[in-house]
């Protein structure tokens, strides 16, 4: 259900209520290239990491049935020393849209800079005050990015307080000297940029996109699929804008990945007149999107 509307009943009509954890995330944890690996290892610290997720990362209260559903995936590429490792990892979550049974994609995001050491049966303790431990750094910051995507959603800005705390980690990880922290490296898939633009004045207009349309687009298709589109139109110009004030933004990355094909499928029953502007828009804003854009026929 809507999270601005959860938060609210949480605060008011059931004020002691039992705050559950907000991820329901599936992790796995891939060694295919070290096969000499120490399994039981891995073991343990897939535990660990679940044990992390499992963190209350919010003060929201969520029922069980309303946690974020959200894919962790871990591929292990070399281990330089016994408890220190190189990998990649890639972070999706969905949400369903109201009132259907379809299911839309918010995060599809593939991390490459991701080095960390861990000693098997270590405690990875999420602790706001420090933070000497990257692969608790790089958990904590896709956490919060996936409740901000989340929240950003269901309510104009709802993610802002989990995009801060996102942003703190990044700024704090600087001291860690590890890669995919850089500021400013101009990458898509690197940390510290995402933090800012999901946090700076600039990309705001990106969420107002994202909240028109999810809760005003997508929410409304199941009651009104005309109205619906029209409010998913309408919510375009915003990506226009965001283009034009940082075309290179990791959000716009972000929307390639988990939006662009459902534009164009949702747009699909539009005017000719509406498509072919729709068109114009994306092929600017996406230029090497052709082949999907190009079936909003």
């Amino acid at each position: 259900m809507i999270r601005l509307i959860i938060f609210i009943l949480s605060m008011t009509i059931f004020p002691m209520a039992i705050q559950a954890q907000e991820l329901n995330a599936k992790l796995t944890i891939n060694t295919r290239k070290i096969p000499a690996a120490n399994q039981s290892m891995f073991s343990t610290m897939e535990n660990s990491i679940n044990q992390m997720l499992s963190t209350q990362w919010t003060n929201a209260t969520f029922n069980r049935n309303e946690r974020i559903d959200c894919t962790i995936s871990i591929a292990i590429n070399e281990m330089p020393t016994e408890n220190s490792f190189t990998a990649e990892i890639q972070i999706t979550s969905r949400r369903p849209v109201y009132n259907s049974s379809y299911i839309t994609t918010l995060l599809n995001f593939r991390d490459t800079k991701f080095e960390f050491n861990y000693l098997q049966g270590e405690s990875l303790d999420v602790n706001s005050l420090s933070l000497n431990s990257n692969l608790v750094a790089v958990i904590s910051f896709y956490a919060y990015v996936v409740i901000g995507l989340d929240f950003d959603s269901f309510s104009p800005n709802g993610g802002a307080p989990y995009f801060a705390k996102a942003m703190e980690i990044a700024n704090m990880a600087q001291s860690l000297n590890t890669k995919g922290w850089e500021p400013f490296s101009g990458k898509n898939d690197n940390r510290y940029d995402l933090a800012v633009a999901l946090t700076d004045e600039s990309s705001k207009t990106f969420h107002s996109f994202w909240y028109n349309y999810h809760r005003n687009g997508l929410d409304e298709m199941a009651a009104n699929p005309s109205r619906g589109r029209i409010r998913i139109i309408e919510a375009l110009p915003d990506l226009q804008k965001l283009y034009e004030a940082r075309p290179s933004s990791p959000l716009l990355s972000i929307i390639s990945e988990t939006k662009l094909s459902e534009i164009v499928s949702v747009c699909s029953q539009a005017t000719a007149e509406e498509k072919q502007s729709i068109k114009k828009q994306l092929n600017q804003i996406f230029p090497t999107k052709g082949s999907t854009i190009n079936n909003l026929k």
